[in-house]
């Protein structure tokens, strides 16, 4: 049987996510008042909206800064989006701060798997075959033992891929598509810089 849907569930819900009330009221209906689940509704529709707007243009933004740790380590990081008026928004605001953050504590190398160059990857996964072959595992699965590991490697240099600092169930693609879905606009990470005290 169904949770009853209160206006104290729906505001819960509204609360985390940042949906509107009738999206939460209709999450939670079609998910039986399962919070959880009217979450992950609410999530996969934004990524489903943030999917149709791939081609839109942004270039519009902040560039936001981070400093931590006693002033050793800093980062800047250029957070796109179409819009002048989204930009100002607290909304885009935070996401633009949180991932400076991020950058400063987490080193990520890359935006994105699409920005490693070829020849990382290439050396990487040759690196994973010779630990697998080493671990005397069978030749059939090297190549499937490699991707994995691989995708591992992505998830710790791609700044998208990270699982946020903040909250180990996001990753930083998620909060994008998160802010994507609140403000109906494209938005994108452009460039970012980390600076470590002392570091050449």
């Amino acid at each position: 049987m169904s949770a009853e849907i209160t206006a104290e569930l729906v505001k819960t819900l509204r609360d985390k996510t940042g949906a509107g009330m009738m999206d939460c009221k209709k999450a939670l209906a079609e998910s039986g008042g399962n919070l959880e689940k009217a979450i992950d509704h609410l999530r996969k529709k934004g990524a489903a909206t943030a999917e149709k707007r791939a081609d839109r243009i942004t270039n519009q933004g902040l560039v936001e800064a981070y400093i931590h740790a006693g002033g050793r380590i800093g980062a800047l990081v250029e957070v796109n989006c179409e819009t002048d008026f989204v930009a100002k928004t607290d909304d885009f605001k935070t996401l633009a701060r949180d991932i400076a953050m991020q950058i400063a504590a987490m080193n990520p190398l890359y935006i994105q798997r699409e920005d490693v160059p070829p020849d990382v990857v290439e050396h990487e996964l040759d690196i994973y075959r010779t630990q697998a072959r080493n671990d005397k595992k069978p030749d059939a699965i090297l190549e499937k033992i490699a991707t994995g590991k691989l995708d591992k490697y992505f998830q710790d240099t791609c700044l998208v891929e990270q699982t946020f600092i903040k909250d180990s169930g996001k990753t930083i693609k998620d909060l994008i598509l998160d802010t994507t879905s609140r403000t109906g606009e494209k938005v994108t990470v452009r460039r970012f810089k980390r600076f470590h005290l002392g570091e050449s």
